[in-house]
């Protein structure tokens, strides 16, 4: 299975499925195209790459199935190759579900999400992962909440308990975050513990490039960031608790209710089958 490096989001499932949501924008061909009279004087043009030497149009070639693009800095030595650059993004949000991920490698592939542009929200934060056993995870945090200013500790810094901040703040802390862009980039990420409405309804995805399944060795120990906020200060370990069992139990219903309705559009397409399987063994001898 291909995972993509900036971030291989697919649909949870039990099994995961080679249906991702490409974030890369790949060129389409990888052959070298001369650029004509008409193309030079087209305005549609301007904005895209030219090679300064051959004049071409897509500077893309394809190595082992994979495409490249040539750097100009290298055209008088011979080309250097290096992977397409990241170019597109969704308008639409990304809604990820943060459970069994790993808190780094999934706020890293974030981070970098931001930067390009996209919107993100990451839900259920309470059931991410940190690699480690919760003792020494818990003596790591005690020994964050010491560090503050000496004469006047309200002026930071500041050390959240709230899982959902905790990773705001993993994610602040890759980010140029006091800079414009990286201001931007934090403005268009959301976090929440549980998964609060509308996004209760939407579709959610996972980062198989962080997940602990596929990151961590089976017998290594791990934490959950709800019991360590819990034990440093979080007061709704409970109640989100409470709530989650309560949406849970309302999307059991809408699932019965959903399979229900698709049991008998399975057995229509069944029952097609079986009926055209004559016809579609006659076009099958002609070669359809």
């Amino acid at each position: 299975m291909r995972i993509l490096p900036l971030a291989g989001i697919l649909p949870r499932a039990e099994n995961i499925k080679s249906s991702a949501t490409h974030f890369f924008h790949w060129c389409l061909s990888g052959e070298r195209q001369a650029l004509t009279d008409k193309d030079k004087t087209n305005l549609g043009n301007l904005g895209k790459r030219l090679d300064p030497v051959y004049q071409s149009m897509n500077p893309c070639i394809e190595l082992n199935g994979q495409l490249f693009y040539r750097r100009r800095s290298q055209v008088a030595r011979g080309f250097h190759y290096s992977r397409a650059p990241a170019m597109g993004f969704q308008k639409k949000a990304i809604i990820i579900d943060g459970k069994d991920h790993l808190l780094g490698r999934l706020a890293a592939i974030v981070a970098k999400t931001l930067l390009n542009g996209q919107n993100v929200v990451v839900v259920r934060c309470e059931q991410i992962n940190i690699s480690g056993s919760f003792y020494r995870n818990k003596l790591k945090y005690l020994d964050f909440l010491r560090k503050r200013m000496s004469t006047n500790p309200s002026r930071g810094p500041y050390h959240f308990r709230a899982p959902a901040k905790i990773f705001w703040r993993t994610v602040r802390g890759m980010l140029p975050h006091k800079l414009y862009r990286g201001k931007e980039a934090l403005d268009r990420l959301k976090v929440f513990e549980g998964i609060p409405p509308p996004y209760d309804k939407k579709k959610r995805m996972v980062v198989p490039s962080a997940l602990r399944v596929m990151r961590l060795k089976q017998r290594r120990k791990f934490c959950v960031l709800s019991r360590l906020s819990h034990e440093v200060g979080w007061k709704y370990k409970n109640v989100i608790e409470k709530m989650e069992n309560r949406r849970k139990a309302k999307s059991a219903v809408w699932y019965k209710k959903k399979r229900l309705a698709v049991k008998p559009v399975e057995a229509a397409r069944s029952r097609a089958r079986e009926a055209i399987a004559p016809y579609e063994a006659i076009l099958k001898q002609y070669g359809y």
